[in-house]
């Protein structure tokens, strides 16, 4: 599939390029922190833009001329107390696989599904919480990677870097994202986290009908810390990005969003609400002896909520063929 017959990629631009029309002054802010960690990516010259320009077309235009290679999905029921569960903890404590209806997925990682008794529930929000260098980015390439070679379609937003640089990381591990881009399995869309923001109003409305059409099942988006630190509203914050993963739900994919850990604490994420919105949560993090003679990368489920999943803490690898959890191992 050439850049030009992209249209879920210019669809998407055309919600920003709708969002930019509107004088009207319900922007977030743009604090010095915001500005100062996300200006290269708006700036960016080498930034690709999938190979259109300013003129694209718009969202009707686009979705007009969408393929409709799937059928409709039903809907996703709202949650409760707008979406945070009371005690923000979920999942089941027993070895047995739990005991649902749901259809499951996996999420493609060695060790990992082994740990996740019977799968994750379908259009499930997962996060992937870690601080730098846990391996976030690969563990979203990877869940798209997996959901690929099993026929689904699949989506994968960047705020952090460009189109290209995703596909050429991932072709580096040996998975040829490339090749199923051309086949239009695979929907590739770097954004600026600034634009996104701006115009996330116009996206949240479009994206779910976008992703739908596309037929897509998966869908990341690394990384939802940028995103959040565009508003310096707390309750904005909170409320744009619930808005945002129920739309999503609602289009009937299943969802993982990385993002960056707290510097207090592995366990939260940087503004604590991803994890509560989140049905299923992996926590990345480097573990340190007392003797610091070693420093080893530990993953823990925190909560998977309609399935059951082990609680032990296991060391895991990046490699050059991706993540691998060593389920028989333990951490010291």
């Amino acid at each position: 599939m050439s850049d030009e017959d992209d249209w879920f990629t210019r669809a998407v631009r055309g919600a920003e390029e709708d969002e930019e029309d509107d004088d009207g002054d319900d922007r977030p802010a743009e604090s010095d922190e915001a500005a100062g960690e996300s200006g290269d990516a708006a700036t960016d010259g080498e930034r690709d833009t999938g190979g259109f320009g300013d003129g694209f077309e718009d969202f009707a235009t686009a979705f007009e001329n969408a393929p409709t290679p799937g059928g409709d999905l039903e809907g996703d029921e709202e949650f409760a107390v707008e979406g945070f569960d009371d005690d923000g903890f979920g999942g089941g404590f027993g070895d047995e696989e739990f005991d649902s209806d749901i259809d499951r997925v996996n999420v493609g990682i060695e060790g990992l599904d082994e740990m996740v008794l019977g799968g994750i529930p379908e259009r499930s929000l997962i996060a992937a919480v870690g601080g730098a260098g846990t391996g976030k980015t690969t563990f979203g390439l990877q869940f798209v990677t997996h959901g690929l070679e099993r026929g689904e379609r699949c989506v994968y937003i960047t705020l952090e870097e460009t189109r290209s640089r995703i596909v050429d990381t991932a072709e580096e591990k040996g998975w040829e994202l490339s090749t199923y881009v051309a086949d239009g399995d695979l929907a590739v869309v770097d954004i600026d986290p600034i634009e996104m923001a701006n115009s996330l109003g116009s996206i949240t409305a479009d994206l779910s009908a976008l992703v739908e059409e596309f037929d897509a099942s998966r869908l990341v988006l690394d990384s939802v810390s940028l995103l959040e630190m565009m508003y310096d509203e707390p309750s904005r914050r909170r409320s744009e990005v619930f808005e945002f993963s129920q739309a999503l739900k609602s289009a009937g994919v299943t969802t993982m969003v990385t993002s960056e850990a707290s510097a207090e604490s592995a366990y939260t994420s940087r503004y604590g609400i991803i994890e509560y919105l989140a049905d299923a949560v992996f926590v990345l993090q480097y573990v340190r002896p007392s003797d610091f003679q070693e420093t080893r990368l530990a993953l823990e489920i925190q909560k998977i909520r309609n399935a059951n999943h082990s609680r032990e803490t296991k060391p895991y690898e990046i490699t050059g063929d991706g993540i691998s959890v060593y389920r028989q191992a333990n951490i010291f």
